[in-house]
């Protein structure tokens, strides 16, 4: 994939559309945190706040260039449609799952949520990941996180009845 290669306008909307994703997620989140999630008692590895937006800003850059990289082997192809209706899919739930946890403060729903985000999540790796190596590897760091989200979430849901 050389520079002279890349189709921009592709690359930017991908990357854009993952992390408005992700500042719609933060508009439930954001309010919530200091008045709810604070007062919360989670679990001793649970990481600093400051270290979410970090990690999700990251993440959101990696699913934009896995999807570009998907994208622009061309929507006329079968496979590419479905790898990329289930991308997103996985969108739409990571952004529902701020609105569960979040917007609807129930760590019960955003658990929910995130077994079915983490489903899906799975199946986007698995469908990219036949059309292109790199770009199911470049998924893997946010199923890890996701992963460790939903070990988080679990024990606020269990510390938290």
């Amino acid at each position: 994939m050389g520079f002279g290669n890349i189709d921009w306008r592709k690359l930017i909307a991908s990357v854009i559309i993952c992390q408005l994703t992700g500042l719609l997620g933060a508009l439930f989140t954001s309010s919530a945190i200091p008045a709810w999630y604070t007062t919360l008692e989670k679990p001793s590895f649970v990481p600093p706040d400051w270290t979410f937006s970090v990690v999700w800003t990251f993440l959101y850059l990696l699913m934009g260039l896995s999807l570009y990289i998907v994208w622009r082997n061309g929507r006329d192809r079968r496979d590419v449609r479905l790898a990329m209706g289930v991308f997103g899919l996985q969108l739409f739930l990571n952004f529902l799952w701020s609105v569960l946890f979040f917007g609807l403060r129930s760590p019960l729903l955003g658990m929910i949520g995130i077994v079915f985000l983490w489903l899906a999540i799975v199946g986007t790796i698995w469908l990219f990941f036949r059309i292109s190596k790199l770009a199911g590897l470049l998924l893997m760091p946010y199923l890890v996180w996701v992963s460790f989200a939903a070990l988080l979430n679990y024990y606020i849901w269990l510390l938290n009845p």
